[in-house]
């Protein structure tokens, strides 16, 4: 009995320790975490960020190589006087900056490297790197910066830099001192571009030194390039109306119709997308951040809402005839204007009656205001007229963020019944409350893009594509999405009219001086009221110019549209700088140098004031120009020269 007890109680004592110890494992224990052992040190091997191509093969972004001096704050020997002044020198740095840089990496991990001096050049890297070792506790890591080889489409292409610790916590892939898309291209194909980093793990003694790779590499990657992309944009077309926005606010932006990709996304002031590159980037960026006058850094052709103006009444049109209240030939009088109750539309002098030919290329205020009239007044109440007419608008994109692949973007505003009845109260506004929507003022807001796509499902006669950056991804294919057609609300039979009447814009309208010959042009000017509220007064300023067009006026392979802040009537820059913009694309060289030389020479950097008058809308105000010198004028025909040809 003795025996068995005593046989017993071991067996009991061991299936206790057994019992503890799997526990402490299985339950009570932690994942060990490589990262996280302090023998062992990761150091990172960046890849190859991936090149970006225009539509016709042109290099647009590669990289140049970059060193950043990292710290690990624990294993920071003392430095003494001299030392530390040699040190500063070599960095370009002061004795208190490196004591902040210090600081903020002990802040951040004393054990983890983290950039102490980021971006140096070839040069100071050739002079650093032979005495590195002297400064224990510093290493020097090889990256790759952005190498611009253009100048433009900054916008477009974007530009890295640093991420902060709000991208590190959501995104773990990233650590201090990496890289990452902030705009444009960079930022929404990040994941595309930037590969992946290899890593290889150190082992260390208890005197901290280095004695080789932890377990003979087994846990070591090898970094994974970054794909190549090719873009849809046209260097060549995007440099071209740069030139022309010179001097101008505004956007201007290109679609093929066939495909939805985008040609050319113009936006003024630019800058060059080189001065986000380097040690200055940071001081760079604060400049163009903190210009609130130009506002480089805002995409007008993406992110700026205009009212559309008189582009916008093509819209009417189709959905006139669509809900069948119009013919193409029922005709409404214009008398300068439309009257409704004791206010007054008002429109400039040109023939009367007008049907919808002549309402198109005349761009008759009159005419439009009876049809939107007309379609509201088919249904039971103002707000069922509403809601149906703002679907029609919806289904060509417009009030909609387009679900593009662009890095900003802003939705317009397209109203809806619940907008006046926010207004004015439920079932307490009327037809005529909303009347200035019949020609593209009122509450609806579009972005140039917006416009530009909605010329292209004109042009399409009734489909668009989503307007898309991305062409082709090396070793992948694009999304689906930019390649399956959208469907307008109009059928196709009543697109006909329409591109008929934008098309005699140019034959005999409100553009027939702005024909290129040769090209068959359909196109719509635009003059968008412009008021702000300046110290408690109502203060009209210059008006906005807007053109949209496609060509040709068959099978088109490029719809556009224009916005110029301040430019006055829609033919006087807008108008003109389309029909350069399509030129220029089909043909590669410019006929009209008269039009060139008009939007080159003449300036809108100026502001325009004047009190409010009182004036109906539609009476616009002349406004006088300011030429550019000829020396200025000169260069600009010199940087014309210079764009690169396809």
């Amino acid at each position: 009995m003795r025996k068995l007890l005593l046989l017993t109680t071991v067996i009991l004592v061991g299936l206790v320790f057994i019992a503890r110890l799997f526990y402490l494992q299985v339950y009570g224990g932690y994942d060990y975490n490589i990262f996280e052992d302090t023998a062992i040190k990761p150091e990172y091997t960046y890849p190859k960020r991936g090149y970006v191509y225009d539509r016709n093969g042109k290099l647009l972004v590669a990289n140049q190589p970059s060193y950043d001096v990292m710290v690990i704050p624990r294993e920071v020997e003392p430095l003494d006087s001299l030392e530390l002044v040699e040190f500063c020198n070599l960095l370009k740095i002061t004795k208190e900056d490196y004591d902040k840089k210090l600081e903020r990496a002990k802040n951040y991990s004393p054990r983890l490297p983290s950039p102490f001096v980021p971006q140096l050049s070839k040069s100071d890297y050739a002079v650093l790197q032979e005495k590195m070792r002297k400064y224990t506790g510093f290493y020097i890591q090889k990256r790759s910066l952005r190498s611009y080889q253009t100048t433009i489409g900054a916008n477009v292409l974007g530009d890295i830099g640093e991420v902060n610790r709000s991208i590190i916590e959501k995104q773990p892939y990233y650590k201090l001192g990496d890289l990452i898309g902030k705009q444009g291209v960079e930022k929404t194909y990040e994941e595309t571009l930037r590969g992946i980093k290899g890593i290889k793990f150190i082992q260390k003694d208890r005197f901290n030194k280095n004695i080789g790779p932890y377990k003979e590499g087994k846990f070591d990657t090898l970094p994974k390039p970054g794909k190549d992309i090719t873009i849809t944009i046209d260097s060549q077309l995007q440099a071209y109306g740069e030139l022309l926005m010179t001097n101008k606010r505004g956007g201007i932006v290109a679609i093929e119709p066939s495909s939805g990709e985008i040609l050319a996304m113009v936006s003024g002031p630019s800058y060059n997308p080189n001065l986000l590159v380097g040690r200055d980037r940071s001081k760079n960026f604060n400049k163009l951040y903190r210009d609130s006058i130009a506002k480089p850094l805002f995409d007008r052709g993406l992110q700026a809402m205009y009212p559309p103006g008189s582009p916008f009444k093509t819209l009417n049109a189709l959905i006139a005839l669509q809900e069948g209240v119009v013919s193409t030939e029922d005709r409404f009088s214009c008398n300068m204007g439309y009257r409704y109750g004791n206010r007054k539309m008002g429109c400039h002098a040109h023939k009367s009656p007008v049907n919808m030919n002549i309402g198109i290329y005349e761009s008759c205020n009159a005419y439009f205001a009876n049809v939107y009239r007309r379609i509201m007044d088919k249904y039971d109440s103002p707000a069922e007229g509403m809601d149906n007419w703002s679907k029609h608008i919806k289904s060509f994109g417009l009030g909609d963020y387009l679900n593009n692949d662009l890095s900003v973007g802003q939705p317009g505003k397209v109203p809806t019944a619940a907008t006046y009845d926010r207004g004015y109260g439920k079932n307490k506004w009327y037809t005529t409350f909303t009347i200035s929507n019949a020609i593209g003022q009122g509450e609806v807001l579009a972005t140039p893009i917006q416009l530009a796509n909605m010329a292209a499902a004109i042009g399409n006669r009734g489909y668009y594509y989503t307007p898309h950056i991305i062409k082709n991804i090396e070793g992948d294919t694009i999304p689906l999405k930019f390649t399956t057609p959208k469907y307008t609300t109009i059928d196709k039979k009543h697109f006909e009219p329409v591109v008929q009447g934008m098309h005699d814009v140019y034959n005999k309208g409100t553009a027939k001086n702005l024909k290129v010959n040769g090209i068959d042009i359909c196109g719509k000017t635009g003059t968008a009221e412009n008021f702000a509220i300046i110290d408690s007064i109502k203060t009209q300023l210059t008006d906005h110019s807007i053109f949209v067009a496609f060509a040709p006026k068959d099978n088109p392979k490029i719809a556009i549209a224009v916005f110029i802040e301040n430019g006055y009537f829609g033919s006087r820059f807008a108008g003109r700088m389309a029909s350069l913009m399509i030129e220029y694309y089909l043909r590669g060289e410019i006929t009209r140098k008269d039009m060139e030389s008009f939007v080159l020479r003449y300036s809108l950097e100026h502001e325009y004031r004047k009190p409010y008058s009182g004036e109906p809308f539609g009476i616009n105000r002349q406004t006088t120009l300011e030429a550019i010198s000829e020396e200025e004028y000169e260069n600009l025909l010199n940087l014309k020269a210079e764009i690169p040809k396809s």
